[in-house]
């Protein structure tokens, strides 16, 4: 049911002093530094019924997509979902609510509700657009954000959050020079916003501008570097560019210590580390015991089952490690998902179920058989979530299964369609 528009976007239960605090929890989020966690509880403190505070500091773990975050996400939204709240907010507690039950596309279309309602309220902007993130959905990537766009200009605080955010959209949806330059345009306001960052380097690596890719992400590695929790997959941006150059101690240097080194046991990092690990498999570099290592991490992470782009990520990893019984249960995991409901069901049924089953193919050397679960799966893979740059793997490893397995006419043909992709 569409909300009534309000441009007061009026907050139950807070004083001054906790809105405030509240704003600058969510110009942490915005840039993805600082401390918004610490912040709201402080807000909180101040004001026990600030509602949005309690809404907004139950969303935040739910990013980092394993059960324990989970289960805090759940004990802190029972703590909000009983609060006085008026409709804006009552749209927050149901999207939270959908989350957690794993209806992402339902959250999806209340944060969109909210949005067109409340158009200057760039929380529901970006918890909209991380929901279009899990479910593969480039093009409300772009447009929830472009619908408010005639709203806003660069005097009203916030628009460096937009802008990143639309840069984003842009360039999962192919239109590289805007996206560049809008993301840009929002580091120039906001130098510390991570996601501003980590679009330009999107573009840069769908265009395989990997030298400009490297001088982008080390000119001021502070910006995106300090008090960060993005610093993982923007340093995982930075080593695909290496890798694309060939510098393989670089890439090996920055896993050591940022991608894996700094031993974050969020999902999405985890992922990031298993898929570097994976195109170094890809060209026969050996990585020594990180395979063990990142196995390891997974098998206490957990999470099955809640997102097939995670459980896939953790097949890698096990069969990286030559885990391959660990890898079949992963493969089972995807089969028992496939049968259930929800975006994770489909997602699992269309993609996750071939995928883990290519991956393991792979690992056995049953390149042909990799080669027959991959090739169907490639073009509807946005089904389960991620970016288009996280999604190259599977166009990797398919192009390798083909090589090894002597299927040269393909090779040929995947690597042509490459070669005229970024354009």
């Amino acid at each position: 049911m569409p909300f009534d528009a309000d441009p007061a976007m009026p907050f139950t239960g807070a004083s001054p002093a906790a809105l405030d605090l509240y704003h600058q929890a969510l110009e942490a989020y915005h840039c993805f530094a600082g401390e918004p966690i610490g912040l709201l509880g402080q807000a909180i403190a101040d004001s026990p019924g600030f509602t949005m505070a309690r809404l907004l500091k139950a969303w935040l773990p739910m990013t980092g997509s394993t059960p324990s975050l989970a289960a805090w996400s759940a004990s802190l939204f029972a703590e909000a979902k009983d609060l006085p709240m008026n409709d804006r907010e009552g749209g927050y507690a149901a999207a939270v609510g959908h989350m957690l039950a794993g209806r992402f596309s339902a959250a999806g279309r209340l944060f969109e509700d909210i949005s067109i309602a409340w158009p200057h309220d760039t929380l529901a902007l970006q918890a909209g657009q991380q929901v279009d993130f899990l479910t593969g959905e480039a093009r409300m990537l772009r447009d929830r954000i472009a619908r408010v766009l005639p709203r806003w200009d660069a005097r009203r605080p916030g628009y460096h959050a937009l802008l990143a955010m639309h840069a984003f959209g842009l360039e999962e949806c192919g239109q590289y020079a805007r996206a560049e330059a809008a993301g840009r345009e929002a580091i120039a306001l906001q130098p510390r916003n991570g996601w501003a960052q980590h679009a330009v380097a999107h573009v840069l690596e769908m265009q395989d501008r990997r030298a400009e890719g490297v001088q982008w992400m080390t000119e001021d590695r502070d910006r995106w570097t300090r008090d960060s929790f993005f610093i993982v997959h923007n340093s995982w941006h930075l080593a695909l560019f290496h890798l694309g150059l060939g510098e393989i101690d670089r890439v090996l240097a920055l896993y050591d210590d940022t991608v894996r080194g700094l031993g974050s046991e969020m999902a999405f990092d985890l992922a990031d580390a298993s898929a570097l690990l994976w195109r170094l498999r890809l060209r026969g570099i050996e990585v020594g015991d990180r395979w063990t290592d990142l196995a390891d991490a997974w098998a206490v992470a957990g999470g099955e089952g809640v997102l097939a782009f995670n459980d896939a990520h953790a097949a890698m990893a096990f069969v990286g490690a030559g885990r391959l019984e660990a890898a079949r249960a992963m493969l089972a995991v995807q089969e028992r998902a496939a049968a259930g409901a929800g975006d994770n069901a489909a997602a699992a049924r269309r993609v996750g179920v071939d995928l883990v089953a290519g991956l393991i193919a792979f690992g056995e050397g049953r390149y042909g058989a990799a080669v027959d679960h991959l090739r169907p799966i490639r073009n509807r893979a946005w089904l389960f979530g991620g970016s288009h740059a996280q999604r190259d793997v599977i166009d990797l490893t398919l192009i390798e299964a083909a090589r090894r397995d002597g299927q040269a006419a393909l090779v040929a043909a995947l690597e042509a369609e490459r070669r005229l992709a970024g354009g």
